[in-house]
C-alpha cells in the first residue's frame, strides 16, 4: 500500500464503552497543527494528544495504557476505512456499517493556537440513517487528573476542567456525564451531519467560534503551507510527507522527531524512547529535503531553528531541544502499563550526549539555504560557529547518529567534512574562509582514512569496529568524497551486501543473529540507499529501493522508524519525521535521472 489516500480496512468492529484497545501502529492516522498532534484509530478513537504543547503531559494517554481518550464510533457493527484529503492532515474516517455508510471528517484547527487545541469532528450520514456513540474522557497529566466541574449551559455546550486545562465540547447537547466522562448517542437522518468542536486550553476559553469558520481556517492553513510538488516521484506521497512534516513543525521552525513517546522499537527489549523533541540532525534532514523539493517554508523554518540554537549554545550545541528551543528533560517513567510490548517513558537521555555530526548537518542545512539565496547574516554567523566547533571538537569521541556509546564514529567525522565542503562552496562564503574550511575537511577525511578504512577498501564504523554501517552512505551523498571515489563505491557495495535484504536496509549488525532478529529494517536507511544508487546512476535499483520502502506504511501513509519485514508492521514512535524527510528528498531527487 503506497498511497496515503488508499482505503484502509478489512477489520470488523463493534462499539465498546470501555477505554479503546490498542491497534497495530499502521492503523493510526495523525491529526496535527504544528503545536501538538493526536493519534486517531480506526474506531474513531483519539487515544493520544499532549496539550498545550508537544512536550507537555498527555491529556489523551490511552495509547500507552492510561486514562484519556475521545471516540466517535458507529453504534452498529462496521468495517473501517479512511483517507487524507490531499494537501494536508484532514482525515476522513469512513465506516461501512450494517445500516449504511458513516463518515467523520477530522482535523486539528491549523495553524494551531499556542494555548488552545481545537479538534474538529464532522459526522456525516452518507448513506442511510446513522447512530454514532461519542465518548469524551480527557485526563490531564497522563491520566492523573480526571474530568470534573462538568457544566451544561442553556445552548447545550459542555464545559469542564482536567488538571490545569479548560475543556469545552460544542455540538453534543444530548451528552450526559458518565463518571469522569461525557457520553452521547448522536442520531442522524440520511444526508445529515453534526459538527463536534472540542477545545482544550491552559487559559480561559474565548467565546465559541462557529464550526464552519474553523473548517475554513484549517483548509486555508493547509493550502498555504503544502506546495503542489509537481515533478516529484510519487507526487501524492511526496505531498503527504511534506504535510506530515508541516504538521510536526512549530512556529519556531522546529519539527518534533515524532508525535509520540513509548512506542517500542522491539517488543520487551527496553527500546522505548520519547521522541516529542526536535533533533538538530532531523531538522537538517527536513530542511535539505524541502530545499530539494521546493518547500521553502520548511527550509526556512529549519534554518531559523538551527541558527538560533547554534548562536545560543555554540560548541555546546545539544543534539535535541524542545520545540520551543528549551532543554530536553531527564528521562523518567510513568505508572502506566505502556503500549503492548513496551513501557512508558518521558524525557530522553540524549540531553546528556555529545553528537559531533550535528555540526556537520547544521552546515549542510545552512549551505542548502545559501544556494537558494535564503541565508541571512545570522545564518552565516551560525555557520561560522558550527565550523569553529568542528575545528575544536572533531577528534572527540561522540555518541554518533545512532546515539550509542561514545566512540570516534566514522560517520560523525565524515559528515562534518561534508558540511565544511558544502558551506565552503556556498555563495557568499568568501575565498579565505572557504579555503580554510576545505583544508579542515581534507584533514578530517585523511584522519578517518588512516584509522577507519577497512582493508577491503570501504569505511568501517569506527577505529575499533570493523563492520559497515548504513549511515556511512551519507557522507558521499553530502559531498565529503566524490561519487566515484573508490571508498564511496566500496562502501555502497559493502552496505548493500551486508545490510540489505529484499530492498530493505538495516542500520548495522548488532551481533551474530540474523539482521531481522535484532531489529526492524530502518526506513531512513532504505531511502538513503535509493539516493546512493541514484548517485551511481543505477536508476532502476534506486527506484526499486524507493518503492519498496515507500510501501512500508499503513493506510494513513505514516512511517515509523522501523519496519518489521516478516510481520509487515511498523515499530517505534509515529510518525517519524526523518523518514518522511528522506522520502521527500528521494521523491524529488529520483525524479531527475542523471542529476
Amino acid at each position: 500500500m503506497t498511497g496515503q489516500n488508499s482505503a484502509g480496512g478489512g477489520q470488523l468492529s463493534t462499539p465498546d464503552t470501555t477505554a479503546p484497545a490498542p491497534h497495530a501502529l499502521r492503523d493510526y492516522a495523525l491529526l496535527a497543527d504544528g503545536r501538538r498532534g493526536a493519534l486517531l484509530g480506526p474506531r474513531g478513537d483519539i487515544v493520544w494528544m499532549c496539550a498545550p504543547a508537544w512536550h507537555d503531559d498527555a491529556v489523551f494517554a490511552a495509547l500507552i495504557g492510561g486514562p484519556g481518550w475521545y471516540s466517535v464510533t458507529p453504534a452498529e457493527p462496521f468495517v473501517w476505512g479512511g483517507y487524507y484529503e490531499p494537501g494536508g492532515l484532514v482525515w476522513r474516517s469512513r465506516w461501512i456499517t450494517t445500516a449504511g455508510i458513516v463518515e467523520c471528517r477530522e482535523a486539528l484547527v491549523h495553524p494551531g493556537d499556542r494555548h488552545r487545541a481545537v479538534l474538529l469532528r464532522r459526522i456525516e450520514a452518507v448513506h442511510g440513517d446513522a447512530r454514532v456513540d461519542v465518548h469524551l474522557c480527557p485526563a490531564a497529566g497522563f491520566g492523573t487528573h480526571p474530568l470534573h466541574k462538568l457544566h451544561r449551559d442553556e445552548r447545550g455546550t459542555w464545559t469542564g476542567r482536567t488538571g490545569g486545562l479548560h475543556v469545552r465540547l460544542t455540538g453534543a447537547p444530548e451528552a450526559r456525564p458518565d463518571g469522569a466522562a461525557l457520553h452521547a448517542t448522536v442520531l442522524l437522518e440520511a444526508g445529515g451531519r453534526r459538527d463536534l468542536v472540542l477545545e482544550i486550553s491552559d487559559q480561559h476559553l474565548p467565546p465559541p467560534t462557529p464550526a464552519d469558520s474553523l473548517w475554513r481556517t484549517t483548509e486555508a492553513g493547509w493550502a498555504a503551507c503544502v506546495p503542489d510538488l509537481a515533478g516529484t516521484m510519487g507526487q501524492r506521497d511526496a505531498r503527504h510527507a511534506h504535510a506530515v512534516l508541516a504538521g510536526l513543525t512549530g512556529p519556531g521552525g522546529g519539527a518534533v522527531a515524532a508525535a509520540t513517546t513509548s512506542l517500542p522499537e522491539r517488543a520487551e527489549q527496553g527500546r522505548n524512547y520519547d521522541y516529542r523533541y526536535v533533533w538538530v540532525r532531523d531538522q537538517a534532514y527536513i530542511g535539505q529535503a524541502a530545499a530539494a523539493a521546493g518547500g521553502h517554508a520548511l527550509t526556512d523554518g529549519s534554518v531559523r531553528f538551527v541558527t538560533a540554537r547554534l548562536l545560543e549554545d555554540g560548541p555546546a550545541l545539544a543534539p535535541a531541544y524542545t520545540a520551543t528551543g528549551g532543554p530536553v528533560p531527564d528521562q523518567r517513567t510513568l505508572d502506566l502499563p505502556g503500549y503492548p510490548g513496551g513501557f512508558d517513558v518521558v524525557g530522553n537521555h540524549v540531553n546528556r550526549q555529545f553528537q559531533l555530526d550535528v555540526f556537520g548537518e547544521g552546515l549542510l542545512l545552512l549551505a542548502a539555504a545559501a544556494r537558494r539565496d535564503r541565508l541571512d547574516a545570522d545564518g552565516w554567523r551560525a555557520a561560522l560557529t558550527a565550523a569553529d566547533a568542528i575545528a575544536a571538537r572533531h577528534r572527540e569521541p561522540d555518541a554518533g547518529i545512532w546515539e550509542l556509546d561514545a566512540d570516534r564514529w566514522t560517520h560523525s567525522r565524515l559528515i562534518c567534512a561534508a558540511g565544511l565542503r558544502a558551506i565552503a562552496a556556498a555563495p557568499g562564503a568568501g575565498g579565505g574562509r572557504a579555503a580554510g574550511w576545505e583544508t579542515l575537511a581534507d584533514l578530517i577525511v585523511a584522519e578517518a582514512s588512516a584509522d577507519c578504512l577497512h582493508p577491503a577498501g570501504h569505511w568501517r564504523r569506527s577505529p575499533g569496529r570493523f563492520d559497515v554501517d548504513a549511515a556511512l552512505l551519507l557522507p558521499a551523498l553530502r559531498g565529503a568524497l566524490p561519487a566515484d571515489d573508490p571508498r564511496t563505491t566500496a562502501t555502497l557495495r559493502a552496505v548493500r551486501r551486508d545490510l540489505g535484504q529484499d530492498h530493505y536496509l538495516y542500520r548495522f549488525r548488532h551481533d551474530q543473529r540474523p539482521l531481522e532478529d535484532a531489529e526492524g529494517a530502518f526506513l531512513l536507511c532504505g531511502f538513503v540507499m535509493a539516493l546512493a544508487e541514484h548517485q551511481q546512476h543505477n536508476d532502476i535499483e534506486a527506484v526499486r529501493w524507493f518503492e519498496r520502502n515507500r510501501a512500508a506504511c499503513g493506510p494513513a501513509g505514516l512511517y515509523a522508524e522501523e519496519f518489521d519485514v516478516a510481520q509487515r508492521q511498523l515499530r517505534g514512535n509515529l510518525p517519524q519525521s526523518f523518514v518522511h524527510a528522506l522520502l521527500l528528498e528521494s521523491a524529488a531527487t529520483l525524479a531527475n535521472p542523471g542529476r
